[in-house]
C-alpha cells in the first residue's frame, strides 16, 4: 500500500485529489492539507511514501515546499500552468498533472509511481547478499562498511552521512528509505524521519534522546517513540 497526502490550497481540487486517491487501489490516504506550511508539521511526525503538491499556493509554494525537505517522500505536482512542468522534474517528481485533472490522467500518474516505488524495492533486494557488510558508493569510489561499526545514519536532503565509530562520515546519494529496507530490524530502528541508528551502539539515552557522545544528540520523534520504548522495555532491569 502506497500512502499519499494531498496539499493543495483550492477546496475543490484538495476534494478531487483525495477521491481520486481513496478509490484507487493501492493507494492509502494519510492526510490532506490546504497549506504547505501544515504539511510540514504532519511530515514532521508522520512518514508516508507519495506526495500530491499544488504548485502554486501562498506562503510557502509547493515547489519551495518539496525543496525544503529532507528526505522528501516521492511527489506528483499539481498545477493550472504546463510551464511548471520542466522546474517539477528538477526536483525529481515523477509526473505532474495539469489542472482540471481526469481520473485517466491522475492513474497513468500513479502507474508511474509504483513502477518507481517496485524498480526501488527491486534494487534493495539486489544488494542485500551479506547482513554483516554494506558497500556503499561514495564520490568515484566503493567503499565496504561494516554494519557493526555503524553508529548511525543521518539523511541530508537527497544523500545519506553513515557516522561510524572510526573514520569519517561516508556521504552517499541514497534514500532513508532504500537503506531502511537493507538494514537487518534486530540491529537498526529508524527514530527520526532523519535518523537510523545501530541499536548496539546505544549507551545513554536522556530526555527522548540518544548521546552517541557530547556533541550527538539523536531525537526520538513521536512517529517512533512507541516502538523504540517497546525495545527499551524488553531489556529495562
Amino acid at each position: 500500500m502506497i500512502t499519499c497526502i494531498a496539499i493543495d490550497d483550492e477546496p475543490l481540487a484538495l476534494k478531487q485529489i483525495c477521491a481520486y486517491i481513496n478509490k484507487t487501489p493501492g493507494l492509502e490516504l494519510s492526510g490532506e492539507f490546504d497549506s504547505a506550511i501544515l504539511a510540514l508539521d504532519f511530515l514532521a511526525n508522520f512518514k508516508v511514501d507519495l506526495m500530491f503538491v499544488d504548485i502554486n499556493m501562498p506562503d510557502l509554494s509547493g515547489m519551495d515546499f518539496v525543496k525544503s525537505l529532507v528526505d522528501a517522500p516521492k511527489v506528483i505536482f499539481t498545477t493550472a500552468y504546463s510551464e511548471y512542468a520542466i522546474d517539477g522534474f528538477k526536483v525529481n517528481a515523477i509526473d505532474y498533472l495539469l489542472k482540471p485533472i481526469g481520473y485517466p490522467d491522475f492513474l497513468k500518474a500513479v502507474e508511474k509511481a509504483k513502477l518507481w516505488f517496485e524498480k526501488d524495492l527491486v534494487s534493495v533486494e539486489q544488494i542485500n547478499t551479506k547482513n554483516d557488510i554494506l558497500f556503499i558508493k561514495s564520490e568515484y569510489k566503493i567503499l565496504r562498511i561494516k554494519l557493526n561499526e555503524i553508529k548511525y545514519v543521518e539523511g541530508m536532503r537527497e544523500y545519506l552521512q553513515i557516522h561510524t565509530v572510526v573514520g569519517a562520515p561516508v556521504m552517499t546519494l541514497m534514500s532513508m528509505k532504500k537503506l531502511e529496507k537493507f538494514l537487518p530490524k534486530e540491529s537498526f530502528m529508524r527514530v527520526h524521519r532523519s535518523f537510523i541508528v545501530n541499536l548496539n551502539q546505544i549507551t545513554t539515552i536522556e530526555r527522548n534522546r540518544i548521546i552517541f557522545d557530547k556533541n550527538v544528540y539523536i531525537p526520538v520523534s513521536d512517529q517512533y517513540k512507541e516502538k523504540f520504548k517497546n525495545y527499551i522495555d524488553n531489556f529495562f532491569l
